[in-house]
């Protein structure tokens, strides 16, 4: 193929919502420029208007993006209804009454199917979304790699599976990471998006009121206030739904507060605590230290996991689809 025609492949793609090709799998940070250059600027004043109506709204929006990841990789998967023969993540018992921000993420692609049709993907949209949250709360900002297209199918066993539970030992949380190409170093710094955000009186009420956790909590020091701040919350029985802080002291703040809180056993899940209690050889817990002490240093690593994250097992090409709608497959 001559140049000429090489030229109008590349235009053709364009025109057809491809944008900046990337052939080989690896996602590009110019992949709209051509295709849609106002993707980011949309996106970012769509998740400021929704965290403004309902704060809790960042830490949701960075929530699902993370969902999405750890079930078949970084594509639009966890947006997927019930219909033909797909069965919703969204039904599975790490999502279900608990992930947040489905009509967040359909106003962005509505407003972004009016500017640009058949352009843009959920699966972007989510990995975007959740970075512009953490940097509306001050985290940090990174690049944000694009170029992912949308899943086919759901995968409700796997969100089962793979998503780590609240009460996750230390090596079940290891394991859960490894399975998706992430390090120790990852574990920690993504556990760190507990600095904000609010979890559910089931997902932390086996973290107050079980015994074995006291007796196996390494002799640590156990903040008796904390726990009655959490039991005034969660009682042992009913309001399954009664909501807490997953970081007490800066709840609305993206910040290194999450590490100081589990160094004094103040996490509110047990999956956040064991990062510390179980953390035998210390390599771990070397990580929650720097973190709580730099918190730079923490919002750089954090930036580079998520790069990381939003890179696993992304479907590119002609791979899966850019749906219309993000709740459905197109017809």
């Amino acid at each position: 193929m001559n140049q000429l025609g090489m030229s109008l492949v590349v235009l053709v793609f364009m025109c057809h919502g491809i944008g900046t090709l990337s052939d080989n799998g690896v996602l590009v940070l110019d992949y709209y420029q051509e295709s849609c250059p106002i993707v980011e600027e949309i996106v970012q004043r769509q998740v400021e208007i929704a965290a403004l109506k309902d704060p809790r709204m960042a830490a949701s929006l960075l929530r699902l993006h993370f969902h999405d990841c750890f079930v078949m990789g970084c594509d639009a998967s966890v947006l997927l209804d019930n219909y033909g023969g797909i069965t919703s993540e969204k039904q599975a018992a790490p999502n279900v009454n608990s992930l947040r921000g489905f009509e967040v993420i359909d106003g962005i692609k509505y407003l972004l199917e009016e500017a640009c049709p058949d352009a843009v993907s959920c699966s972007d949209i989510l990995a975007i979304a959740a970075r512009d949250a953490v940097a509306l709360r001050g985290g940090p900002r990174w690049n944000v790699y694009l170029g992912r297209r949308d899943s086919l199918k759901a995968d409700f066993k796997g969100a089962n599976q793979f998503i780590p539970a609240p009460n996750s030992s230390l090596g079940t949380l290891i394991a859960n990471f490894r399975q998706q190409g992430l390090d120790t170093r990852d574990l920690v710094a993504l556990s760190g998006s507990h600095t904000m955000g609010k979890a559910r009186c089931l997902s932390f009420r086996q973290r107050v009121y079980t015994e074995d956790y006291e007796e196996n909590n390494n002799g640590h020091h156990r903040n008796t206030i904390f726990r009655r701040i959490l039991s005034s919350i969660c009682p042992k029985s009913g309001r399954d739904g009664a909501l807490a802080p997953l970081d007490l002291k800066t709840p609305a703040r993206f910040d290194n507060h999450y590490f100081l809180n589990i160094i004094e056993g103040n996490g509110l899940l047990i999956s956040d605590n064991v990062l510390v209690t179980q953390d035998f050889e210390g390599e771990i817990r070397e990580h929650v230290f720097a973190y709580a002490s730099d918190q730079e240093y923490f919002f750089d690593s954090f930036g580079t996991s998520m790069i990381k994250m939003g890179n696993i097992n992304v479907l590119t090409g002609n791979q899966g689809e850019i749906r219309s709608n993000c709740r459905f497959v197109n017809s």
